[in-house]
């Protein structure tokens, strides 16, 4: 290194040290300022009032936060899993077309088309549609059919539906 380059090097070091000792003198001054003002009071803490206790007298009864309703926890109705299926319930019941009746002694009979075609004979107590439905009555231009469809809370519940006698 040259002479000139150590000077400078001193000459900002000097500077460096004259910056902070003035930087000294202001702090100084503001804390002889700040321990010249007079001292505040401390407000007094308020009065704590003393914790009253709180009886839970609910727990007997239903959490809020559990379903309600007549399929809790699986119980209630629900789809047989131990019946043969029949033919028709492999059709969806949307596919399935009532194409007439006809009545046999005391006994109505429907007449149902699926989507291949086939005519099929039904009457009360038979199932059709893919959502275990079961055939409750026949009128002369209409099947009634109750189907056990999921409720979304993990349970089923019956919905009515039918077939129309088309022209």
């Amino acid at each position: 290194m040259s002479l000139k380059g150590c000077c400078a090097i001193s000459l900002v070091c000097g500077a460096l040290l004259a910056g902070c000792s003035s930087g000294q003198s202001d702090i100084e001054k503001w804390i002889a300022e700040t321990k010249a003002k007079p001292g505040g009071r401390i407000p007094a803490l308020r009065d704590v009032k003393p914790y009253e206790t709180f009886a839970y007298g609910a727990g007997s009864m239903r959490s809020p936060f559990q379903p309600v309703g007549p399929n809790v926890n699986g119980a209630g109705l629900r789809p047989s899993t131990k019946r043969n299926r029949e033919f028709l319930e492999g059709f969806s019941l949307d596919t399935l077309k009532m194409v007439g009746t006809f009545k046999v002694h005391n006994s109505f009979y429907g007449l149902v088309q699926s989507k291949d075609g086939l005519v099929h004979k039904v009457q009360p107590g038979n199932y059709i549609g893919q959502s275990d439905g079961k055939v409750t009555e026949i009128a002369g231009n209409k099947i009634s059919v109750v189907e056990i469809v999921p409720d979304g809370l993990g349970g089923y519940i019956e919905r009515p539906a039918s077939l129309a006698l088309t022209d």
